[in-house]
């Protein structure tokens, strides 16, 4: 398939970092994260770089690593490199103990792939959609804007919040840290939406959407469920889907509303007067979908088939309250089990700091100590793609321009090149300043990145790779 019978996605992640010192010595988290991207500096001579795998590394504001991956166009590329980043940044915290022992540090150095620190600060998952440039934006975003914000029934990471001794179950870790429903800001308002108008593609054809308001996830399953109904919105939004007017009186107050009730059934006013539960605005939105899923061939394609049964359980078990239905697939779900189960095992309140410990163990990524993983490997949490697949998005990037940017990263590394790269451009450092910029992000072969790729092995010295680094 070609243009958009296909779609660039990408997702990026900021993950938290923290660490127990076993003696005396203590460092801060900053102070951690900078131990974390040593390895990084030491051959990147930064910390925002590009990887082999076409992927973007780098330290954000906050002391937070991030990671993004590259362009995929097919949904379990995208939870394959989505996990590949877990495993890269996980690899940095191994270095990061040793390089702390070698100082006479012993520490244990933990990645989290969550939303929110002890102290309330909110980083998030950000998603990125390629859209047409034509058509007005604001028919997208006024389906968009509802869809999102109920879409957390479907796609939360759950989260355990405690205030002294009162403590709600809220089914996603973001919605109380969104501020505005569209801005071209990131931080200062941080908006459901991002508009500014950066695609990293041919402007006069594409547009980029930058989805903001989802938890990180943990669980394959559940990320599939948050790229997958979205851009099943999107496509039926662009086939021409007329679809009710389901616009918000208020989103960021219901945003809140919806997190603080699993069962879905809160109603939210319309802008338009009357009201709608979460659960009525998905299950017509999933209707939707299904019916133009049918029409357009998709219906029966994998994964869009897994996405819409999937999404149409989930809805049919928070409806019948029979949540056993999804609990090894929908995050929120399946760490509220989790910690009904803790709790009742041991007669906890439902404040207790126990608790609260576990629901942040439940986002450490670590492959065999993270709770996700352990789940995994008993069968209690499913999967969409298997480990091996995984490792090689650690190495190999997806076939698009991201395997034009990975080609390029990959022998100017090895051959001792000064490169700087970015989503569009791949420049030699040298005395011709070769440039290359790469505007289609669909291509995967370009005949001047072979030239420059081959200009590189004729000029370069021979050394190593980092692997997954």
């Amino acid at each position: 398939m070609t243009g958009f019978d296909r779609r660039i996605v990408g997702i990026e992640t900021e993950f938290g970092v923290n660490a127990t010192f076993r003696g005396s010595s203590r460092l801060s988290p900053e102070e951690v994260a900078r131990y974390l991207f040593r390895k990084v500096v030491a051959w990147g001579r930064s910390s925002n770089v590009f990887l082999a795998n076409g992927s973007r590394l780098y330290l954000d504001v906050g002391s937070h690593p991030e990671y993004a991956t590259g362009e995929c166009t097919d949904l379990l590329d995208l939870i394959a490199h989505d996990k590949a980043g877990e495993l890269i940044v996980q690899d940095l915290a191994d270095d990061a103990e040793r390089r702390l022992a070698e100082e006479g540090m012993e520490a244990t150095v933990y990645i989290l792939k969550n939303n929110v620190d002890s102290r309330g600060n909110s980083y998030g998952s950000h998603e990125n959609y390629l859209i047409r440039r034509d058509g007005r934006l604001e028919r997208t975003t006024d389906t968009l804007i509802p869809f999102l914000v109920t879409r957390q029934l479907v796609t939360g990471a759950g989260r355990l919040h405690v205030v002294g001794e009162r403590a709600t179950y809220l089914v996603s870790q973001r919605a109380d840290h969104m501020w505005e429903d569209l801005s071209s800001a990131t931080t200062r308002s941080r908006p459901i939406i991002n508009t500014r108008d950066e695609p990293h593609a041919d402007p006069e054809r594409y547009r980029r959407l930058h989805v903001i308001v989802g938890d990180s996830t943990m669980s394959q399953t559940t990320t599939l469920m948050r790229v997958g109904t979205t851009d099943l919105v999107l496509r039926m939004l662009e086939a021409g889907t007329i679809v009710p007017d389901f616009a918000l009186a208020n989103p960021i107050q219901a945003i809140r509303d919806i997190s603080r009730d699993p069962t879905g059934r809160t109603a939210v006013p319309l802008r338009s007067g009357g009201t709608i539960t979460p659960l009525a605005m998905q299950r017509a939105l999933h209707d939707l979908a299904a019916r133009y899923a049918a029409g357009a061939g998709l219906s029966t394609l994998s994964p869009y088939a897994e996405v819409l049964e999937l999404w149409d359980r989930a809805l049919t078990a928070i409806e019948t309250d029979d949540l056993g239905l999804v609990d090894t697939e929908i995050e929120w779900v399946m760490k509220k089990k989790l910690l009904d189960s803790y709790a009742a095992r041991h007669g906890l309140e439902p404040h207790d700091e126990r608790l609260q410990q576990l629901d942040l163990a439940w986002h450490d990524v670590h492959p065999t100590r993270g709770l996700v993983p352990i789940l995994q490997r008993s069968g209690a949490a499913r999967t969409v793609v298997d480990e091996a697949r995984i490792q090689r998005a650690m190495e190999e990037p997806p076939a698009t321009r991201a395997a034009l940017r990975g080609r390029f990263v990959k022998a100017a590394q090895e051959h001792r090149r000064d490169f700087t790269c970015d989503w569009v451009h791949l420049k030699l450092n040298d005395a011709a300043q070769r440039t290359v910029v790469c505007k289609d992000p669909f291509a995967s072969e370009d005949a001047r990145v072979d030239a420059l790729i081959e200009h590189i092995l004729e000029t370069g010295i021979p050394g190593t790779t980092v692997r997954g680094v």
